[in-house]
């Protein structure tokens, strides 16, 4: 268990820290590509032979990536540079276009503190079960 500013956190519970400011847009674009994927933040940091605090730095802070990190990114996800830094949408499996709404749904659930998480997913789980047990 761990205690901050007077609040108590354990372990199971700490989802990370909420951010205090909008992401970059590379940051926004590199978490969405990664996400997309699969990859947990510290199994991209692994393929890139760094940490994942780097990797969450990149995400979260960094304004002006180096050129060297954004092409050793794309390579380990499999995308262009362009699709990497272009300003328009990119879906999280690469393909050029709009996010799709239950995309940004996702995105501001993850954005949710971990309780609130826990509660769409639950309430998911058990709209799904309906769902086959109606198809049935």
């Amino acid at each position: 268990m761990i205690v901050q500013q007077n609040q108590v956190y354990t372990l199971g519970d700490m989802a990370g820290r909420p951010p205090t400011k909008e992401a970059p847009p590379f940051g926004k674009k590199l978490a969405a590509i990664r996400q997309g994927k699969g990859l947990s933040q510290e199994a991209l940091a692994k393929r890139l032979n760094t940490t994942r605090a780097n990797i969450a730095y990149y995400e979260r802070n960094a304004t002006n990536p180096t050129l060297e990190f954004i092409q050793r990114c794309a390579g380990v996800l499999g995308i262009s540079v362009a699709d990497l830094i272009a300003s328009g949408g990119i879906k999280p499996n690469g393909k050029p276009g709009p996010v799709s709404r239950l995309q940004e749904q996702i995105q501001q659930v993850q954005n949710l503190p971990h309780s609130k998480q826990r509660f769409v997913s639950d309430f998911l789980d058990t709209f799904l079960k309906q769902i086959e047990k109606v198809a049935s």
